[in-house]
């Protein structure tokens, strides 16, 4: 049996057991429907087998080979991983196109007797919604953007905002990178497609009736490209800019970003990557700042020489409407964050 599915929110919230991507690793690690676990019917060589053998020899050459290695994949899955699902289980296949490969495997796991479905159309439906999402649907929710300068605690006040009931979108959290040149993080980050349906998934789960506030970013994450209809919204949207002193914020990043602050080797090599933008003396200072553990030094360095004059000219750029919130201390964040709701509030309301 097909599912046919145009509805993003409708797919999202699909009331399946399990959702089972049987395309190829190199496939699902690019993109997936979220929560589905890959269950090949092909890995990746075979899957590149096949193709040749099609394109080179025939299709029908190609196809009983193809059968028989899906066949011998889908045994070794009933007896691995679906070895404990009941005899009700649910689940939902789908492949590239939904077509022979989620097809087969389905034919197989309905004979057992499990009441199987395939999306019709495959992981091309699912991305065709996730576009339509980001690319053709105006942001629902009223934009506010959190903004200050490096190491104001941006992030980490975003997340204590949700926790006190505002809704949020976290879009370093989804891209996994903090957002600077110094913001890569454990795992790295995910492909541009997988980003996007993280994405498409938040933005249509929000609440259109309540202000959404956002990090201020530029437009990329890291590596990872915003769509252009969410960065028009956050540089026309109000914002609300953290300001704190300088060491202040000095120590506060070397609070958040411990885990650069404990790779000597990695520390130096960003340093390095500034060498185009400063003097040669310059950049060797900050190497020895790196070098003799004097990091708070060397954070203050960076934001007032690099960091802080390149946010003045972007927010000189900005005409939208912007109210400060001031602070002495970023150790209280909780505290911080209640403030910045109060404006939020203030602003939802006007």
């Amino acid at each position: 049996m097909a599912l046919r599915c145009s509805d993003l929110a409708l797919l999202i919230d699909h009331g399946f057991d399990d959702v089972i991507d049987v395309r190829s690793p190199a496939e699902w690690q690019e993109d997936r429907i979220p929560g589905a676990i890959n269950l090949p019917v092909l890995d990746n060589e075979e899957r590149a087998r096949v193709g040749t053998i099609y394109k080179q020899v025939n299709p029908f050459s190609a196809r009983k080979i193809g059968a028989a290695l899906v066949a011998r994949n889908a045994a070794r899955h009933i007896e691995d991983t679906l070895a404990d699902r009941p005899g009700g289980w649910r689940p939902l296949v789908y492949c590239w196109r939904g077509g022979q490969r989620s097809n087969s495997f389905a034919m197989i796991l309905g004979q057992i007797g499990w009441r199987v479905e395939v999306l019709e159309g495959g992981y091309k439906t699912w991305r065709g919604l996730v576009v339509r999402e980001l690319y053709e649907t105006p942001i629902r929710p009223r934009v506010v953007v959190i903004d200050g300068n490096t190491g104001s605690a941006k992030t980490e006040l975003l997340a204590h905002l949700a926790a006190q009931g505002v809704q949020t979108l976290d879009l370093e959290g989804m891209a996994n990178h903090r957002g600077s040149l110094f913001g890569a993080r454990a795992g790295g980050q995910p492909q541009q497609r997988g980003f996007e349906s993280a994405l498409a998934v938040a933005l249509s789960r929000l609440d259109p009736a309540r202000p959404v506030v956002v990090e201020a970013e530029s437009s990329k994450v890291g590596d990872l490209r915003l769509p252009p209809g969410l960065w028009k919204a956050m540089q026309a949207a109000p914002r609300i800019e953290v300001s704190a002193p300088v060491a202040a914020r000095a120590a506060y990043l070397v609070r958040a970003y411990r885990d650069l602050v404990a790779d000597g080797v990695r520390l130096a090599r960003v340093i390095d990557l500034l060498r185009p933008l400063h003097p040669a003396k310059t950049i060797e200072g900050w190497l020895l700042m790196a070098a003799s553990g004097d990091h708070e030094t060397l954070a203050a360095e960076l934001m007032e020489r690099h960091y802080d004059p390149r946010y003045a000219r972007h927010r000189d750029r900005s005409g939208a409407p912007r109210e400060v919130v001031e602070t002495a201390s970023l150790d209280d964040l909780p505290a911080l964050a209640a403030r910045v709701a109060e404006r939020v509030a203030r602003l939802a309301e006007g």
